[in-house]
């Protein structure tokens, strides 16, 4: 009885640590793809975000009065 429970013991050690490596393999292979999709959404956040803030300062200017810099479609180009 007493190696029945000993080997369940190891058995169990053994099992985890197999099922353990196979979830950090797959766990490694999800991060870089994260890792690659978190670039590509990056980069279109920040396009919606220039372009947000684009719309937001030539708004600000008409209700403030401001005139718009000669500029100003150098400094902030219309994104396509």
């Amino acid at each position: 009885m007493l190696a029945g429970r000993w080997s369940a013991l190891v058995v169990g050690i053994l099992y985890g640590s197999k099922h353990y490596n196979t979830l950090s393999a797959r766990e490694v292979e999800l991060r870089e793809i994260e890792a690659k999709q978190k670039v590509i959404r990056d980069a279109q956040l920040a396009k919606e975000r220039k372009a947000l803030d684009r719309e937001q300062m030539l708004y600000l200017a008409k209700e403030t009065g401001t005139p718009i810099p000669a500029d100003f479609d150098k400094m902030y180009p219309v994104s396509s």
